[in-house]
């Protein structure tokens, strides 16, 4: 467990939720690991690409709302886990001036994804009890 701000040794999480076409899931399965060579070369440590399976619909906010989903969309959460807030941010600026590949489809709407950068506040294993 993280105590007294020793936030230092921490990783940073870079979060995303967005919709997917569920018909798409393959589709975008796919294109999450082939991106994670990628990833990994601008210094990720770890990825999650979740896909929705037990998302309920709120009455005041949802994950759907979040990113407007449609009812022919699926609901995807995922988390990159850097070494630094300084990497990660080093990789955007290096993805955003890397050309992608020709045949490289994006099976979703990017307008609608949802992301941000988190510092660690509590983290727990319980493989090692802390």
């Amino acid at each position: 467990m993280v105590t007294k701000g020793d936030h230092a040794t921490l990783p940073y999480v870079q979060g995303f939720m967005l919709a997917v076409p569920t018909a798409k899931r393959d589709v975008y399965a796919k294109m999450a690991a082939e991106a994670w060579d990628m990833f990994a070369d601008y210094g990720a440590q770890a990825v999650l690409e979740a896909w929705g399976d037990d998302v309920p619909h709120g009455e005041v906010t949802d994950f759907y709302r979040g990113v407007k989903a449609t009812e022919e969309e699926s609901v995807v959460f995922s988390y990159m886990i850097w070494p630094s807030k300084e990497v990660c941010q080093d990789a955007a600026r290096k993805m955003q001036e890397a050309e992608m590949p020709a045949d490289f489809e994006m099976p979703f709407d990017g307008m609608r994804m949802v992301w941000g950068g988190f510092e660690p506040v509590v983290v727990l294993d319980a493989q090692t009890g802390e």
